[in-house]
């Protein structure tokens, strides 16, 4: 099987890694988070016309998009793990550079990847598998459906380990028809090292972007484990006792449940989505020992603690170029656009999602960075209205806080959050910008590694290419 039928294009990670190497060619992303053929004109058009159907087959037309990227049940036994990394890597322009991240998917990273011009390697990528006769809030019953497949894929891929995802809160649509497999590689992949030192001159630094985010788990074999839920609106308590904000979605979905009936959890995993699976560490301190780089471990408590770090990062750069730092765009999940950024002289903030969450973040930001002349946002329509979702209003609250402009972009208000033609009108609306200055010559590691190191928001433990160990003067960062 192809690799590029096998990993999501409606995912964080594979939206992450289109946005970042088509900003290392010179490019922007036509279509936010989706390949290039997801931007032809006939695509664009067919996204606009689903906003237009009835809401019914409007979902029914969103679920359908994703099931038929689902690889078959029968046929998960025969993707290949080396497969997949040279996927990855082929993404990227061969060039040297002074640094390079391995670990977490993260928007924030990307933005300071496409400031300093390096590249990211995901950790986690995510396999939809198609499966029929599951209940989207029965999640044991999707586990029973698909456990053979998820063995199989682990009897052929020594060097992955299964993060199984169920979230009927905010994956509903999409969960009808298939099971998320996020796979995360525990050894280092053939392709990763390969490129890494292609891409890394001796003495350079290679950074390992290491979220600690954990979640509640249910071991279901040495290398599976089964998540409850996710990050977002709902809380792992909601995930697992339900309650009435549980109550009422399900109600509102016409579901015969009013709580989900997952496995009994037996511990914690690192974050399905998010979280950095630490048995990596091993092969990426001998690689880096070997080759003469300094090894960094990046490591922050959730995913959002960069946002900030990135942004104020940005703000300190084009101070120093001499450039307005009054313009924030914020962005979200997988709607992120490098290059529209520094080519508007955009301030990034990334957010998880459009939660409550995300939006209490967004606002503690402006609270503490103070006022921004314009404020543009994103917003990522997953077709549901779920527990947690900030509502319009209050994001209109938010963008009112701007002195002069606050919009949507690319968001139909009317249609949100079931807006699909969202992706393409995002990239259509920044493209529209006026005021717009020239592209920079990537941002130095010098610079960028001391201003990162000085946030309380980050820890950092450096291994000098002589193998000894750094000393972090940044406590733990705490854990959720």
């Amino acid at each position: 099987m192809k690799p590029g039928r096998v990993v999501a294009s409606f995912d964080s990670a594979t939206g992450m890694l289109r946005a970042l190497s088509r900003f290392l060619h010179g490019r922007d992303v036509p279509l936010i988070g989706q390949g290039p053929a997801a931007a032809e004109p006939w695509a664009v058009a067919l996204s606009g016309a689903a906003n237009r159907l009835p809401r019914a087959l409007k979902e029914r037309a969103y679920a359908a998009s994703g099931w038929a990227e689902a690889v078959p049940l029968r046929r998960v036994g025969g993707i290949r793990s080396g497969e997949l990394a040279r996927w990855v890597t082929g993404h990227y322009p061969r060039r040297r550079s002074d640094v390079a991240f391995v670990g977490s998917a993260n928007g924030a990273l990307m933005h300071l990847c496409a400031a300093l011009g390096a590249p990211w390697l995901p950790q986690t990528l995510l396999i939809p598998v198609r499966r029929h006769g599951v209940h989207p809030d029965e999640p044991r019953a999707d586990l029973r459906r698909t456990q053979e497949a998820g063995r199989a894929l682990l009897a052929a891929n020594p060097d992955l380990v299964l993060h199984q995802m169920h979230d009927a809160n905010q994956d509903r649509l999409m969960i009808a028809g298939m099971s998320y497999f996020r796979v995360k590689w525990r050894r280092l992949p053939a392709a990763y090292r390969h490129h890494l030192e292609q891409t890394l001159a001796p003495g350079a630094t290679l950074v390992v972007a290491d979220c600690a985010l954990r979640w509640p788990v249910t071991r279901v074999g040495p290398r599976h484990v089964y998540q409850h839920g996710a990050p977002g609106g709902a809380t792992p308590e909601e995930y697992r006792h339900g309650g009435p904000r549980v109550a009422a979605y399900l109600r509102r979905y016409g579901s015969p449940h009013r709580r989900w009936d997952y496995p009994e959890a037996d511990g914690e995993s690192p974050e399905a989505e998010w979280g950095f699976e630490p048995e990596l560490l091993a092969d990426l301190r001998e690689l880096a020992a070997r080759n003469g780089w300094r090894l960094a471990r990046m490591s922050f408590a959730e995913p959002e603690r960069l946002s900030p770090v990135v942004a104020d990062l940005y703000r300190e750069w084009y101070r120093r170029r001499g450039l307005p730092a009054d313009r924030l765009l914020a962005e979200c999940f997988l709607l992120l656009e490098p290059w529209w950024t520094l080519r508007s002289g955009s301030v990034p903030y990334w957010m998880v999602f459009n939660s409550e969450p995300s939006r209490a973040s967004l606002d503690a930001y402006l609270d503490a960075a103070g006022p921004f002349e314009e404020i543009r946002l994103l917003l990522f329509s997953h077709g549901v209205e779920s527990v947690g979702l900030a509502t319009i209003g209050q994001w209109r609250e938010t963008l009112a806080r701007a002195t002069k402009l606050g919009v949507f972009t690319g968001v139909d208000t009317r249609a949100y959050p079931r807006d699909f033609a969202g992706l393409a009108r995002a990239h259509r609306e920044l493209a529209r910008i006026r005021a717009t200055v020239p592209m920079p010559l990537p941002m130095r590691w010098e610079a960028a590694e001391k201003i990162l190191t000085d946030r309380d928001e980050l820890r950092w433990d450096v291994e000098e290419p002589t193998g000894a160990p750094g000393r972090s003067e940044r406590p733990e960062p705490e854990r959720p």
